[in-house]
């Protein structure tokens, strides 16, 4: 894809960190967000919370997109991420890092081409590949027992 594409939100306050988001140009419901309490109410994910959303969120549409890139009908995924607040040498709250777990409903065995499958699906993965730029993303892909399975086994060109 060639052309660039815009996506746009719009935030208008409603409370003392609480905001109203507006997803311009599209029928989503609004959403509101907020900080936890003693700066905020809490009624709504904080950007920390939907920072985290977003790079799990992706993901795992990358990794079911690739599952049936090679002819797979995975089970529902589910995912969890957790995101590391910590204070940075000048003493401000940062997101250092983002730590994900993909689960997979299905036996590794069961699925087509899985060591294709992970050895490529984080690179379609168009919000964790811009925010890798600047803070550390770990994932694991989960068979449904939980044990990890390895990732980028084998360096195997897109088809």
């Amino acid at each position: 894809m060639s052309e660039a594409q815009t996506v746009e939100v719009s935030l208008t306050q409603v409370g003392d960190y609480e905001f109203n988001v507006r997803f311009d140009g599209t029928a989503i419901a609004d959403l509101a967000t907020d900080e936890p309490p003693p700066l905020g109410q809490g009624h709504g994910p904080n950007p920390s919370r939907l920072l985290a959303t977003a790079v799990a969120n992706c993901l795992a549409a990358s990794l079911l997109f690739a599952l049936r890139k090679f002819g797979n009908a995975p089970a529902p995924i589910t995912a969890k991420a957790r995101a590391t607040i910590a204070r940075n040498a000048g003493g401000r709250w940062r997101v250092p890092r983002i730590e994900v777990d993909l689960q997979l409903a299905d036996a590794a065995a069961s699925l087509e081409h899985l060591d294709r499958v992970l050895a490529q699906f984080e690179d379609f993965c168009v919000v964790t590949g811009s925010v890798r730029q600047g803070i550390e993303v770990d994932v694991r892909v989960l068979d449904p027992a939980g044990t990890a399975l390895p990732l980028r086994a084998a360096s195997v060109p897109a088809s």
